[in-house]
């Protein structure tokens, strides 16, 4: 997989970014690929914000997958830095290649280099094959997740 470059994503990447979000069960009934103005407006907010960055991987000039991870400075354990991976996806012809490992171990490096104790991340209850995926890396299902929509 020597061909696979992991770089900051770029306005340009949106469309490819929102149509892997989308390409799923539950992608499909919260994206709307056919109007990039939220998305838009959202990437340019991240990318304002230094603790978070937004990377893709790309192949032969094809953004295959992506994934944001952001860094939060905390108080609790003893004032540790945590980084909360977030928005994997891989595209449909990567899926089983490996990608989503090399993105994942991208993620925990870069935390690791920004001085995190703690990596985490959350699956929504019904991607029971990314819990096994994340469960293999060394992720451990320790808590409970709450949301509520607004």
């Amino acid at each position: 997989m020597s061909d696979l470059e992991i770089r900051p994503a770029t306005a340009g990447d949106l469309e490819a970014i929102v149509a892997m979000l989308a390409d799923d069960p539950l992608g499909a009934q919260r994206e709307s690929p056919d109007d990039l103005g939220p998305y838009l407006a959202a990437f340019e907010r991240l990318v304002s914000d230094p603790n978070q960055q937004v990377v893709v991987a790309v192949r032969e000039d094809e953004v295959v997958g992506t994934l944001q991870l952001t860094i939060i400075p905390g108080l609790s354990r003893r004032g540790a830095t945590r980084s909360v991976i977030e928005g994997v996806r891989i595209h449909t012809d990567e899926r089983g290649s490996g990608l989503g490992t090399q993105l994942i171990e991208w993620a925990v490096a870069e935390s690791r280099r920004q001085d995190c104790r703690l990596v985490q991340l959350t699956s929504d209850a019904t991607r029971t094959d990314a819990h096994r995926f994340y469960e293999r890396l060394g992720f451990e299902a320790s808590h409970l997740g709450f949301k509520m929509t607004l």
